[in-house]
């Protein structure tokens, strides 16, 4: 085991330095939040090109040492952040990836494990359900501290589509995306609400559409949503950015903020043995409680229906 460093104030490692760590990283230097950022990736160019390219940029933000990183740098972090992996192509659902991604987070769990981190891991690899399990399950740490970024970024889109349809400022709606970060993933009608009145009765306040069918199609745009930007442009990583930003402020900041992250499930919403998107109360060591509400019968039932193909899609992966 690698020698321990004295954890340091603010530090994150990110491990991927594709277009969604960089840009996460790119969000994550405008917020003022950090104090180090050690990026790592098997292309050693790449990384210091990206490295270049963003610390030639802190004139314009507070100041934030990046630099290329190794796995020892994980010894003194507080947060990984897992983005490396093969992208989504066009065609392809989320799923499909599984096999050739679960072997990169292998590797990259067992070097993280030499190191001795106390640091809470996020995973953004897709599948990120089912991965986030098997970095559990490699690393062996408790479930708190291995979380996924699941459907916080499907529940920002949630709520800028209800917004949008209702005009008025997404700000100002709360709504959350359940289970899957995928096509099995669940609107929690049950949960959304605007100024504290409840979807169910803002609908029938406000009477100018057939509510039922401007929900189901609400909740297919958000979760088409990938699809249709990797059909436009290949990939995505602007928004996913912004969102992981926001999980590392909720951590380094220990806000006890409630944003849906993937984790294990050990009997919440009657779910055990797999992970998936609820809402979480997140601090500095992570997941610090799990909110859990009465959903709707049908939301229970599909809920349960997602937690199924993610624990047969987990099974299924050989590493």
């Amino acid at each position: 085991m690698g020698a321990k460093k004295q954890k340091q104030e603010r530090k994150v490692v990110v491990i991927g330095a594709g277009s969604v760590g960089t840009t996460y990283i790119y969000a994550l230097i405008h917020t003022g939040l950090v104090g180090e950022i050690a990026l790592l990736d098997i292309d050693e160019k790449c990384v210091e090109g990206e490295v270049m390219d963003l610390e030639q940029g802190m004139a314009f933000v507070q100041p934030v040492k990046i630099r290329a990183g190794d796995y020892s740098d994980c010894s003194d972090a507080n947060l990984i952040v897992i983005t490396a992996g093969a992208k989504q192509v066009p065609g392809q659902n989320r799923l499909e990836l599984i096999q050739r991604n679960a072997e990169i987070v292998k590797s990259i769990c067992d070097e993280i494990k030499k190191y001795g981190s106390e640091a809470v891991v996020v995973m953004v690899t897709n599948p990120v359900d089912a991965l986030t399990q098997l970095a559990l399950k490699q690393l062996g740490w408790p479930r708190e501290r291995v979380i996924g970024s699941g459907t916080v970024l499907d529940s920002a889109r949630f709520k800028l589509m209800l917004g949008q349809h209702c005009g008025i400022d997404t700000r100002n709606i709360h709504a959350y995306i359940l289970g899957e970060h995928g096509d099995s993933e669940v609107a929690a009608w049950s949960m959304a609400h605007v100024a504290g009145v409840s979807m169910e009765d803002y609908c029938a306040i406000c009477q100018l559409c057939d509510s039922k069918s401007a929900h189901n199609e609400i909740a297919k745009r958000v979760r088409d949503s990938a699809y249709h930007i990797i059909d436009y442009k290949g990939s995505t990583y602007y928004a996913i950015g912004l969102s992981l930003a926001r999980i590392s402020g909720a951590i380094l900041r220990n806000e006890h903020s409630i944003l849906t992250v993937s984790l294990l499930l050990e009997g919440e919403y009657g779910i055990n043995d797999v992970c998936l998107s609820v809402p979480c109360v997140l601090g500095k060591a992570g997941v610090q409680r799990i909110i859990t509400a009465p959903l709707f019968e049908n939301e229970q039932a599909a809920l349960e229906a997602s937690a199924k193909t993610l624990r047969e899609v987990f099974d299924k992966i050989k590493v």
